[in-house]
């Protein structure tokens, strides 16, 4: 019998490694086919570049450990992990195999995902999930000794938060386990039709609780990206899926102590435009879209809204500054007048985290006439809610901004970074600002409701007293007493915010007490 050489027990290897490959499984490819969906292997060749990724972990075996595993026939146990290059930089990726019972998760499968997170933190690089599946994998085993150790997955995932970007791509259902997973992500997107998300899917639902509801119903897109603000993007299409991956990963370093990815930027850094006037109306009863304003600010083309469906009274967005990426909040008159409730509050609270994070800084675009008040707002929560609010800017060590274009109202203006409130780098107002301690309108009513009310007119005399009060608000007045650093024409915005961040330096000093850490109020 000839004697087996190197060269005949490589071709043992890469035969084993074809069977696990697309080409290997022709009827798992077609299955995917028919529902109009790539295969795992696809979706990561069409977000690296080249297609190319170096996969570990594609030779492992699924545990045959007990009677309901032990035919289980489970290729890389379902689960694609490796390393590749988005835009020329390191990522390590992690795709779940729907043609692998149903993409759920194995105990090596498991452990696969575990070393990449690891591979994640060590290396300093962002880890992204392709995600579609079911959870635990009941085939795997359902008895204590199998699940009692559980696994560090949470925890690993827990500590990369702040260290290095996280992307959870929720490409079809993702009840459960990538659910969790999406939640400690820095950035989730859905492709809508098709993805889902949820604590548990509808059979699950119905036998624990005997509510019976469609995916889409209890956790698509409309759900989720929309209502709950649980995604921050919901897109048509994979394809759409994985270029929101990649542009999301271009305005951040690979990790928190990594340089900003600035790039070459053609758009001068003086450019004016006359448009801002007339974007923004003097009369403050009147509303716009202020995402029309952030367009002219920012270099071309260059800006990229964070929850564009939820909360829709604030805007969340990156952009860049002659090729500097940051972030911007700022107050959406078109919904709500713009005002501050819960849903706006979490959403603006979890962005500035994240610009904190990886260094971008922030841009406050304030028209705000306050938090939302009533018997709505306080079942809310608001009260607290808006505490974090106050909290994430209070704890931010990157450079900051704040520009009033129109009203600065109230606790509101303290929460839009507005004046001294928290050490902006540069405080301005545009002349059409109007800033004041609440509502005029309700300062009003409070203060001189018996005067007005005896007045002969008293709807005349009411008006009067606020067209007053309004002769105090403008923003002169805020510039008299150096509340702010100046009134500036919204043309030099962009190049005012550009000359400021070029001469802040990335991070202020730590002047924070010797604790141990912040307590968040949420």
């Amino acid at each position: 019998m000839p004697e087996t050489g190197s060269r005949d027990l490589l071709k043992q290897i890469e035969i084993a490694r074809q069977d696990v490959l697309d080409e290997g499984r022709p009827d798992a490819v077609a299955k995917r086919r028919s529902f109009d969906m790539m295969t795992a292997r696809e979706r990561v060749s069409a977000l690296v570049d080249d297609g190319v990724i170096r996969e570990f972990g594609s030779l492992v075996e699924p545990h045959r450990d007990n009677e309901l595993n032990r035919d289980l026939v489970a290729p890389a146990d379902g689960i694609i992990t490796g390393t590749g290059k988005i835009d020329d930089r390191y990522v390590n990726v992690v795709a779940h195999d729907y043609t692998v019972y149903g993409g759920s998760s194995g105990k090596v499968g498991g452990l696969k995902l575990a070393r990449a997170v690891q591979r994640s933190i060590d290396r300093g690089l962002p880890i992204v999930m392709l995600l579609e599946g079911g959870g635990h994998r009941i085939q795997d085993g359902m008895n204590a000794a199998h699940f009692a150790g559980a696994s560090p997955v949470f925890q690993n995932m827990a500590r990369t938060s702040g260290w290095i970007p996280s992307v959870a791509a929720m490409m079809g259902q993702g009840f459960a386990g990538p659910t969790n997973y999406s939640a400690l992500s820095d950035f989730v997107v859905m492709v809508r039709g098709k993805a889902t998300m949820g604590m548990a899917g509808p059979a699950l639902v119905k036998a624990g609780t005997g509510v019976e509801i469609s995916k889409e119903d209890l956790g698509g897109a409309k759900r989720q990206a929309s209502q709950q603000g649980i995604a921050d993007l919901a897109v048509d299409s994979e394809e759409e899926c994985l270029e929101a991956v990649r542009k999301f990963l271009s305005y951040l370093p690979s990790n928190a102590r990594a340089p900003l990815p600035i790039v070459p930027c053609d758009d001068p850094a003086d450019r004016r435009d006359d448009s801002l006037f007339d974007l923004i109306p003097a009369d403050s009863r009147k509303v716009y879209d202020v995402r029309k304003v952030i367009d002219v600010i920012a270099d071309k083309d260059s800006v990229f809204e964070l929850k564009p469906e939820f909360a829709r009274n604030i805007v969340t967005s990156f952009m860049r500054l002659d090729g500097r990426p940051v972030g911007v909040v700022a107050n959406q008159t078109l919904r709500k007048g713009g005002i501050l409730d819960t849903p706006a509050c979490e959403k603006a609270s979890h962005f500035i985290a994240l610009c904190d994070a990886f260094g971008l800084p922030l841009v406050f675009l304030v028209d705000v006439p306050g938090f939302s008040i009533g018997p709505s707002a306080e079942e809310s929560g608001l009260g607290r809610r808006s505490g974090r609010l106050f909290f994430e800017i209070g704890i931010a060590t990157v450079p900051r901004v704040s520009v009033v274009l129109r009203k600065g109202y109230g606790g509101g203006y303290f929460a839009m970074a507005g004046g001294r409130s928290f050490e902006a780098d540069a405080a301005y107002a545009w002349p059409t600002a109007e800033i004041c301690a609440m509502s005029i309108e309700g300062a009003v009513d409070v203060a001189f409701r018996r005067e007005y009310q005896s007045a002969e007119d008293p709807a005349n005399k009411r008006q009067e007293m606020i067209d007053r009060i309004k002769t105090q608000t403008a923003a002169l007045g805020a510039a008299r007493d150096f509340g702010i650093d100046d009134v500036i024409d919204p043309r030099d915005t962009r190049a005012l915010l550009i000359e400021t961040f070029n001469t802040t330096p990335r991070r202020r000093p730590d002047r924070n007490p010797p604790r141990f850490r912040a307590i968040s109020p949420i």
